[in-house]
Formats: structure tokens, C-alpha cells, sequence
């Protein structure tokens, strides 16, 4: 584990989040009149939450899980990040949908819930989260300690063999990497301002022009074996398995052709390639 990148991401993600939301204008009044940020491949791997404990573990600013919590789900979302935490709390309050907010390394939350006893129906993670876990299979093995008999952990991400190409579409990233951290000199984007109106659907705002970070994250990239394995090995049961040709909310790619949905694929006449992929695994009862 290496809390030490841990720490120089968390300053990243403060600085970019910050850019991030200057863009997303009245996001509350937008979840208070039934908005949603989830998109339906989340909800298939979440199945029903009505009443169910939900643990949104990277959560970034608070969007989604807010999104999941107007849905019924008893809600609690972690991120590392100061200035997403503090956001996210602020939406909570202004949409008037509650929520609980913690900012702690994901790795310290995990072994203190674990410590605690805490149970879980559902834990969830997605859209970038797992590159920043330096321990994926510590991270499954603690996700499982904390899930209810029966409960479920899902996850949607961008595929690992999308990550392989840069915005240009050229192949600059390795596939295996054996956890060891990977970095191309550079801190966190304002990818919201790339997304534009795919991931600000009821209003995107100019904001923050022009950012530029100066704090240089580190990666991991885990394979889609990598992930498997580590709930197998956890004592998990895979349920369901998906892949799919399209980024929800974001073009992976300059010149992406956007779809239903806000579902972006690559430009018309080169090949498909898997931009996202989502899994459930449960805990048997």
C-alpha cells in the first residue's frame, strides 16, 4: 500500500475538484427536482436500494451517491479528497437529500469499519475509482469483511484496455503492471470542462478556463483478471460480468461519437473497443 502517493493524489484531486464544480452551476435545485446522475448500467448493478446500507466508497463530490440516496438507499460516501467531502456535505444539505460524508483514505475508513463491526448491503465504486486503490486485493478483501450476508459489491468502470489510449487515441499505457504506480507527469484534469454537457446535462457553466495542475498524480492500473480474482479470492461470488463499446457521460477520445443517453463511442469508422465494463459479486449468505 502506498499511502505516501495516496497523499500527494488527495492534493491533486483537491485542486482539480475545485475546477470541477465551477462548471456544474445549481447542481442541488437540479437533484432536488428529481434528478439523477447515475446512469442505468449502475442501477442494474445495484439492484433495488430501497432501505438498504449503502457504502459509495470514492465517492468525489457527492452527486452520485446523493443520486442513489433519493432512491432509498441509507447512504454513506468516502473520498480523500477535502474540497469533495466539503461539497458534497453542502449538496446534501441544499438538495435536502441526507447522506453521510466521510473524508478519510479509503484504506483507514475500511479497516475502521471493520474494527467497528460495520455491515453494508451494498458497497459500491465507479468512474475512475479504482486507479487510485495501490492495494486492490486488500481493498476487495476488506470490502468483503464489511458486507452483509448476502449483500452485493458493484462496480462500473472505465475498462482497462480503454485506458490504455491517451484522448489522441494513441496506446501510451500499459495493460499489466503488477501494482506498481504508473504516472505521465501530470496532475488530475478538468475533465468536466472536456465532458461539457455529457456530465453537466442540466446546465454546464464556463467556470475555471484553461487548468492546469501542478500537483503530479501516480496510478495503478488493475486488470479486469486483477479484479475478478480479488473478490473470488475475498470469498465473493461473481454475478455478473459486463463489457461495453461506450463512456457514459464522458468522450474517452477527441472526436467521439455521441449516442442515446449521453453514451459516447469512438469516432465513426475505427474499431470498437471496451470503454467501460461493470461487475457485481455477493457475499454468500
Amino acid at each position: 500500500m502506498r499511502k505516501d502517493i495516496h497523499e500527494t493524489n488527495r492534493l491533486s484531486w483537491n485542486l482539480a475538484t475545485a475546477a470541477h464544480n465551477s462548471h456544474k452551476g445549481d447542481q442541488a435545485k437540479f437533484l432536488r427536482d428529481g434528478g439523477s446522475t447515475v446512469f442505468p448500467e449502475e442501477l442494474e448493478m445495484l439492484e433495488d436500494l430501497k432501505g438498504k446500507r449503502l457504502a459509495h466508497l470514492l465517492c468525489n463530490a457527492g452527486p452520485d451517491t446523493l443520486s442513489l440516496a433519493a432512491l432509498g438507499a441509507i447512504a454513506t460516501g468516502v473520498d480523500i479528497s477535502d474540497e469533495a467531502i466539503d461539497y458534497a456535505r453542502k449538496l446534501s444539505a441544499d438538495s435536502g437529500i441526507p447522506a453521510t460524508f466521510v473524508r478519510a483514505d479509503v484504506y483507514d475508513w475500511l479497516e475502521e469499519a471493520v474494527a467497528r463491526g460495520d455491515q453494508f448491503d451494498r458497497v459500491f465504486a465507479s468512474y475512475g475509482a479504482l486507479i487510485w486503490l495501490s492495494d486492490f486485493r486488500f481493498w476487495a478483501e476488506q470490502v468483503a469483511k464489511i458486507l452483509a450476508p448476502g449483500g452485493t459489491v458493484s462496480i462500473v468502470e472505465f475498462h482497462p484496455v480503454g485506458l490504455m489510449y491517451n484522448e489522441q487515441g494513441q496506446r501510451d499505457w500499459p495493460y499489466f503492471t503488477h501494482g506498481e504506480p504508473q504516472s505521465d507527469g501530470t496532475g488530475i484534469s478538468d475533465y468536466v470542462a472536456f465532458a461539457g454537457e455529457g456530465l453537466v446535462p442540466w446546465g454546464y457553466q464556463e467556470g475555471v478556463k484553461d487548468f492546469e495542475n501542478p500537483v503530479v498524480t501516480s496510478e495503478f492500473c488493475w486488470s479486469i483478471g486483477d479484479v475478478v480474482t480479488a473478490f473470488i479470492d475475498a470469498g465473493l461470488v461473481l454475478e455478473v460480468l459486463r463489457e461495453y463499446p461506450y463512456s457514459n457521460g464522458t468522450p474517452r477520445f477527441e472526436g467521439a461519437v455521441e449516442g442515446p443517453g449521453r453514451r459516447f463511442y469512438v469516432r465513426e469508422g475505427e474499431p470498437n473497443m471496451p470503454q467501460m465494463y461493470a461487475l457485481r459479486a455477493r457475499k454468500p449468505a
